[in-house]
């Protein structure tokens, strides 16, 4: 077994290590090192410790986004239904030519 004084950084060949890492268990500088809760882990550790939690944080978020698309087609959807029942109750008599043509004789009749 070989001391830490014999050990080079993994990502640095030239300097000397000063740590290990208790995650992957390779040998490190100081450079490359930090400390997290009151361990001394490489930088690749630490992505992988930090990013943890946040999966489920991840699969909430997606539930809440699909949850809030959906609420929001539905509100769409109403809207253009309520809209089309409006229409569809507009009287016929105003769609007609003689609703059209009345106004349109009175403004010809001014002239």
């Amino acid at each position: 077994m070989s001391t830490i004084t014999q050990q080079r950084c993994r990502n640095h060949a030239q300097r000397e290590a000063v740590a290990r890492c208790p995650e992957c268990k390779r040998y490190f500088c100081r450079e490359c090192v930090t400390e997290h809760d009151h361990r001394v882990v490489c930088s690749s550790c630490l992505v992988k410790l930090v990013a943890g939690p946040r999966d489920k944080r991840w699969r909430i978020s997606g539930v809440l986004q699909a949850g809030q698309f959906a609420f929001g087609l539905f509100l769409l959807w109403s809207c253009f239904y309520v809209l089309g029942r409006i229409l569809l109750n507009v009287p016929s008599d105003f769609h007609a030519e003689s609703f059209w043509s009345a106004d349109r004789a009175e403004t010809d009749g001014d002239e």
